[in-house]
């Protein structure tokens, strides 16, 4: 975790840029297909965040709403310029934000602590024993 509770991030190109002002509730690995397919990888290393610690500095994500397996609505903002993921957002967890940890500044701070929908993990992604809780 960083130092403080104050953490910023962004997109590849700086076209957008955020800060969060709140320790993260949660750090989790979710291969669930949709964030396969907005990341292009095997799963998504997320930091669950109050939304309401959320704030842009710079630039405005764009958004894409898709129907998740569980019939919840998702929101997934990524940089229009460079196509960076950032950020999402679940109807089925108002008031919460999970932020990309490849968009922190520093996501060396960044530790898992479980895998979600691993039903959808794909066989080529060695999965810890540490993290695999759900």
């Amino acid at each position: 975790m960083p130092a403080a509770t104050i953490f910023s991030g962004g997109c590849a190109c700086g076209a957008v840029r955020y800060q969060c002002s709140a320790t993260p509730l949660a750090m989790l690995n979710c291969h669930c297909r949709d964030c396969q397919r907005a990341g292009g990888s095997a799963y998504s290393p997320t930091v669950v965040i109050p939304q309401a610690a959320f704030r842009l500095l710079r630039g405005e994500p764009r958004y894409h709403e898709s129907i998740a397996d569980s019939g919840s609505t998702v929101r997934r903002g990524f940089c229009e310029q460079c196509g960076s993921p950032l950020l999402a957002s679940s109807s089925a967890r108002p008031g919460m934000l999970a932020i990309r940890a490849g968009s922190l500044d520093d996501p060396s701070w960044f530790r898992a602590e479980r895998d979600v929908w691993t039903g959808s993990a794909q066989p080529w992604d060695i999965l810890s024993p540490h993290t695999m809780k759900t």
